[in-house]
């Protein structure tokens, strides 16, 4: 590459998909060739081999490829502004990302300001004019977002039959209930929410309206969904909050509190995207008695 200066930065990047190569009788397997310390071990013997300056390393574990919001990432980029590196190098091109177009422009940002690219396994560097790979860039970019897109369609369905057959696949229990501890998939009551559940169903059946009922419980200080959780697991809190008329409403509306376990009321657009939406009710996946009732079907078909 002539007689350029290479001052080096390494980007090393393992999201927690990336961590877990398979699965076997339950038990997850760790993918020892894509760790933290496996890049930077192939990275440091590049470096040596070639005989380029080392500046930083660059971490981001536990992060998607789909973003490029990464906190690592994004130090790299100031350094490269700020003329710190004026080269970087991953063990190949899915550890730079995930996403086909991001990756292809911050390639572009790179041959704008003659920063040296190179990705290992992949045989890429962009200074090598007669390196026949960096013409293979974009369809390789293509099959590691591919790949992504892959493996969360084979999650959701996963995650949807799983659902459909009656098992509680929340990270935390609905407001009104716990997580049995002998069995992660289903449902207790916890009487002392369930009891808050109760009454609002009972306050609105009498015609209370959702705005009063709001104010009664915030007046009352009894704590919101979010307080109570964090209070039941030890932490300090003297907050209790207010209550929302879209929580209230959202609860007179929960099947699940009149025995029938709902689930997906809240997903992602697309796996690229962080942003939740709300699907329409007759998306919801809704399996009957499939956890014990707070409130009879009687109430709850007159709420």
């Amino acid at each position: 590459m002539g007689s350029e200066i290479y001052r080096v930065g390494m980007y090393l990047r393992l999201s927690r998909e990336d961590a877990l190569k398979e699965k076997t009788n339950g038990q997850a397997i760790k993918d020892e060739s894509g760790s933290i310390s496996n890049q930077r071990d192939i990275i440091h013997k590049y470096i040596r081999e070639n005989n380029l300056i080392f500046v930083d390393e660059y971490i981001d574990d536990g992060v998607s490829g789909t973003t490029f919001n990464r906190d690592g990432f994004n130090r790299m980029i100031e350094d490269i502004e700020q003329k710190r590196i004026n080269m970087v190098i991953t063990k190949d091109l899915s550890r730079f990302g995930r996403n086909e177009g991001q990756q292809l422009g911050y390639l572009d940002y790179f041959c704008e300001n003659n920063i040296r690219y190179v990705a290992i396994l992949d045989n890429v560097d962009t200074f090598d004019e007669n390196n026949t790979s960096n013409e293979m860039i974009p369809i390789q970019c293509f099959f590691n977002e591919k790949h992504v897109r892959d493996t969360s369609k084979k999650m959701k369905a996963s995650v949807y039959n799983r659902r459909s057959q009656g098992n509680f696949l929340g990270k935390t229990a609905p407001y009104g209930y716990i997580k049995d501890p002998n069995n992660k998939y289903k449902l207790l009551i916890d009487e002392e929410a369930a009891s808050v559940v109760r009454r609002i169903f009972d306050l609105f059946i009498n015609g209370t309206g959702i705005c009063q009922i709001s104010r009664i419980l915030t007046e009352e200080k009894v704590p919101i969904p979010s307080e109570y959780k964090n209070l039941n697991v030890g932490r300090k809190s003297t907050a209790y909050g207010i209550w929302n008329n879209r929580t209230i409403s959202d609860m007179l509306q929960l099947p699940t509190y009149a025995g029938d376990l709902t689930q997906g009321r809240l997903k992602k657009p697309s796996y690229k995207s962080k942003r939740i939406i709300r699907p329409k009710k007759e998306d919801w996946i809704i399996c009957k008695d499939k956890c014990p009732a707070i409130i009879d079907r009687e109430t709850f078909d007159l709420a």
